[in-house]
């Protein structure tokens, strides 16, 4: 039986973190090991946490449950994760990729790449997973661009329109890089961006993701 593609980067991540201990650095900026898996076990077991993951407003209370999660220790909090999600809404088919897929390889990434890990090149599945994932989802994380347009150009050349506007910019990498670039991990992204210079300003510090 295949193992579905959020479940392979869970597995891994949560063999990563045991490797590398509570206090390795990740990319999320302040979180260390021991934090990415408290946020991770709080959004998937702990309903209250919604809001403040995507509402400023209620991040100080998201913050507080990550933070007893946190105080539970390391080792249970992986425990935790590996024995994955409630069935609902975590494994209803075609959610399953929107909410998790994206969520688990990023954070996977998030690790690797802060421990000076290289980008993968051997998962044409989750390069194909991936590039699907980003055109759905890149009118979303792309959405405070404003008045400049966005084209999504893989290594190997396929193209995808994002944004049609006038003066527009070109964001061409591997699957995993644009993913990466277009949820605000910009540093960590090997891309190339071209294009109107106004466009490329405004890709460059425009607040991206969700």
């Amino acid at each position: 039986m295949s193992v579905h593609l959020d479940q392979r980067e869970r597995a891994e991540l949560c063999d990563l973190m045991t490797q590398l201990g509570p206090d390795a650095p990740t990319l999320c900026e302040g979180w260390t090991t021991a934090d990415l898996a408290a946020h991770l076990v709080v959004r998937e077991h702990d309903p209250r946490s919604g809001p403040g993951i995507v509402i400023p407003r209620f991040a100080a209370y998201t913050e507080r449950l990550q933070n007893g999660v946190k105080a539970k220790g390391f080792e249970r909090n992986v425990a935790k994760m590996r024995g994955g999600p409630p069935p609902i809404p975590w494994k209803i088919p075609g959610l399953r990729d929107l909410l998790n897929l994206n969520e688990w390889f990023v954070h996977h990434e998030d690790v690797r790449r802060a421990n000076g890990m290289p980008p993968r090149i051997d998962r044409p599945d989750l390069d194909e997973a991936l590039w699907s994932l980003v055109k759905n989802m890149v009118k979303l994380t792309s959405r405070r661009l404003g008045e400049f347009g966005l084209v999504l150009v893989r290594s190997n050349g396929t193209r995808h329109v994002a944004r049609e506007r006038a003066q527009f910019t070109e964001l061409t990498g591997t699957p995993q890089d644009i993913a990466l670039y277009l949820v605000g991990r910009r540093g960590a992204a090997t891309v190339t961006i071209t294009g109107d210079p106004a466009a490329i300003a405004a890709l460059e510090t425009a607040k991206l993701g969700i």
